[in-house]
């Protein structure tokens, strides 16, 4: 019990000693903080001017956003009906006369398909490059950075390109839900010039779809055609072999028939037989005038009339450009910025300024402690 005893008085005047040390080098801290105010003072204000200045002067980046999603019936119409003139020509026509409607054209007026194209489109970078070409906006920010108005490097103008590829999106308001709409944006140095760049984007976009969906439609039927005039030179081929086989068949029934004496049809023939004479000579020889007579070969190949009919039509139809259409619609039309996007002024000079603080309160301190130390 005693050497605990004698413990206790040697932890206490420990503890008070180590206390009363600690609140001697607060003291000393704040005293020596206190003592450089200036200096923290004159740092804090030299990176808020800085922050200032900075923030004044730096690029600034606007962005004006619209929401889009598929297009409804009635946008897309005048398309459909194009597509629609040709379906008749997919279509098969089969002998008991039901018919077999092809399903080869749906994809060309379905609205999913024709917005997910505008989509894909408006997330090209060969899109984006072509537009920012032509584009006399983004053609003089491309040449105010060269100050000495000499070319850009190619490495420099990819950068560049790449950079502004990037403020050009179109991404999906939730990405769980297939049906999403979308927001597409354009990002650029000024308020109006990004209101006016992402309309003028939106337009160029949909007329390379417009121009994309009517090739589409024309290579469809570009090769339907082709399939249409290779089935029928095929029909033809054997429909002429037919012919000919029947007609050199006829020829030596005939030379069998004058033979045989048989100058009158028989009433009862055999039909099985290679060279039948059953329709008599004079019956021969008229056939074998008929048949060397055909020119229409769809009486030999009856399919002959639906390729011709369908033939016909293609060259009768024509695909009219000019008709108008929207592969999508406006859920949000675009806006001109209400903010801008870069910099963030009073966030900039607020992290500028602590940091200021928090430098000049450290050159204080460290000077604090080289002076202490010797």
């Amino acid at each position: 019990m005693k050497p605990q005893i004698q413990s206790q008085p040697f932890t206490t005047k420990s503890s008070m000693t180590y206390t009363d040390h600690n609140e001697l080098d607060f003291r000393e801290l704040f005293k020596a903080l206190w003592d450089g105010k200036l200096v923290v003072i004159l740092v804090t204000a030299l990176f808020t001017i800085a922050s200032i200045c900075f923030a004044l002067f730096a690029q600034e980046w606007w962005s004006s956003s619209a929401k889009i999603t598929k297009a409804q019936p009635q946008n897309i119409a005048a398309y459909q009906q194009q597509v629609r003139q040709f379906q008749p020509v997919f279509n098969v026509y089969q002998e008991d006369g039901t018919v077999l409607v092809s399903k080869e054209l749906d994809s060309l007026g379905d609205s999913k398909v024709l917005f997910q194209r505008f989509i894909n489109t408006f997330n090209s970078a060969n899109n984006k490059r072509v537009f920012l070409d032509n584009s006399s906006f983004f053609q003089t920010f491309k040449g105010g950075l060269s100050a000495d108005g000499s070319d850009m490097t190619e490495i420099a103008e990819r950068i560049l390109y790449s950079d502004w590829f990037k403020r050009i999106t179109a991404s999906m308001e939730n990405i769980e839900n297939r049906n999403s709409p979308y927001f597409v944006r354009f990002q650029t140095t000024t308020k109006q010039g990004s209101f006016d760049l992402l309309t003028a984007y939106i337009a160029f976009t949909e007329s390379q779809i417009h121009q994309d969906a009517f090739n589409n439609l024309k290579a469809m039927v570009s090769g339907k055609r082709n399939e249409l005039i290779q089935q029928k030179r095929i029909l033809e081929t054997q429909a002429k072999n037919q012919l000919s086989v029947e007609t050199e068949r006829t020829k030596y029934a005939l030379g069998i028939a004058h033979a045989a004496g048989v100058d009158k049809p028989i009433p009862a023939g055999n039909e099985n037989e290679l060279f039948g004479i059953e329709l008599g000579s004079k019956g021969l020889e008229a056939k074998v005038k008929a048949l060397e007579s055909v020119k229409n070969l769809s009486v030999i190949e009856p399919r002959l009339l639906q390729i011709n009919a369908k033939l016909d039509m293609l060259n009768n139809l024509e695909i009219d450009r000019s008709v108008e259409f929207q592969t999508f619609r406006f859920l949000e039309n675009v806006d001109q910025p209400i903010s801008r996007d870069k910099p963030k002024r009073a966030l900039i000079v607020i992290i500028f300024t602590l940091f200021g603080g928090l430098l000049g309160a450290a050159i204080v301190l460290i000077r604090f402690a080289f002076r202490k130390e010797y």
